[in-house]
This record gives C-alpha cells, structure tokens and sequence, in this order.
C-alpha cells in the first residue's frame, strides 16, 4: 500500500505539471475525475488482495486513501500554482511559502508572550487564541510585504483577502496534524527552528495554503 500511495501521489503531481499543456479546463478536470476514480478502486483491490495475516482491510485501505489525497491531491496545487500562465508562478509560490513560515513564526512567539486561552486543549494543548489572532496578522503583514517586495501588482483589498485565508489555514494544517499525530500516536515532528517544528509540521502547513493561494488568484485574476 505504501507503494501504491506513492505512485498516485506522483501521478497527481504530473497531472498538475502537465494540467496546462491539455488545451482545455474540461480535459484537466476529466483527468483529475479519473485520477481520483482509479485511486479509490485500486487501492481498495490492493488492500483486499495483498493485506497480510490480520491485517484490517478497511482502517488500511481508509488511510491509504487519505494519505493519496491529502499529500498528493492537495500538494499538487503547488505545482498549478506555479505552472499557470496567468500569473507568476515563481513569485506567488514563494510568496505562499514565506507567508505561512511567517503565520507559524509570528503565532508561535505571540503565543508564547501573551498566550493565556487555550485554542484546541485537546488537539494542542499548546496553541492559545492569542498566538491565532498573531498569526493572521503575521500572514496579512507577510503577503502585503512580500507583494511590494516582489512587484507584485494586486489591490491591498485582495491581498489582505489572501494574507488572512493563509493565516487561517495555515493554522488549520497544523490542528490537522497535530489531531493525525495524536490519533496515531506520532510524537512531535521536531523543534529544530522555533516555531516552525520539523519536516512534517512544515509540509502540513503549506498542504492547504497553497490551495487557498491557488483558488484566490483564480478568483481575483482569472
């Protein structure tokens, strides 16, 4: 199964790399529509027919399948948004990127400093309102900051619009992981940097930002 996950994860990937050379939105979506039908299908068969002894078929199958959408899926929208022809994509990747490495910096030391309301107790005992609210203003100072840095032409209005969609969802990735951890019994990815933890504390942070980026400039540009 692990190999299986790994293969779709990679086929999401090449559709988004390749989703703008299909000449058309319907064909990328047809694409997309059998990416997931396939997945759904084989990765049940494979988890009927190759499970070892005692192994439970529908918990394997279950996670197999959330990991192929939530890491393949979902990353992939990085490489959409990167790959458009109606924006550019190198500077609003990087723009994404700093932005949510800035929400969880700026919800981190406000957290700590001020922190005194629990978010999600039982999710993350860590986390308080306090920290939250620093980070959407974090992720609203960082996207405005690095649009004038970067060039980037777009009103205040849909900026502040999209500071705060990172900030919020930033923030959801990491109460998403932090609930996938606990539930599986994973401790803490690591504390290298303050603030930012370690390798899977960062890629759950940006796994839903840079589908709100996406979706915005799609919104706002076209």
């Amino acid at each position: 199964m692990t190999f299986f996950g790994t293969l779709w994860t990679l086929f999401f990937v090449c559709n988004a790399h390749y989703a703008h050379s299909y000449g058309s939105e319907t064909t990328q979506m047809l694409v997309t529509s059998v990416l997931v039908t396939t997945a759904v299908i084989f990765s049940l068969l494979f988890a009927l027919f190759l499970r070892s002894p005692g192994e439970k078929v529908f918990v394997n199958w279950s996670w197999s399948l959330a990991g192929i959408f939530y890491m393949g899926w979902l990353l992939s929208y990085w490489v959409l948004l990167m790959n458009s022809p109606d924006w550019d994509g190198r500077d609003w990747v990087m723009l994404a990127l700093f932005a949510t490495f800035a929400v969880d910096t700026t919800a981190y030391f406000v957290g700590r400093a001020f922190g005194k309301h629990k978010l999600a107790p039982t999710i993350s005992p860590g986390k308080t309102w306090e920290g939250a609210i620093g980070g959407l203003v974090g992720g609203i100072a960082a996207v405005i900051i690095l649009a004038l840095a970067l060039d980037i032409s777009m009103g205040y209005e849909k900026l502040v619009v999209i500071g705060l969609l990172v900030g919020l969802f930033a923030q959801i990735g990491d109460l998403a992981e932090s609930g996938l951890k606990r539930s599986t019994g994973v401790k803490e990815s690591g504390n290298l940097i303050p603030g930012h933890g370690g390798i899977l504390d960062r890629l759950d942070s940006v796994v839903f930002t840079g589908v709100v980026v996406y979706y915005c400039l799609r919104w706002f540009v076209g």
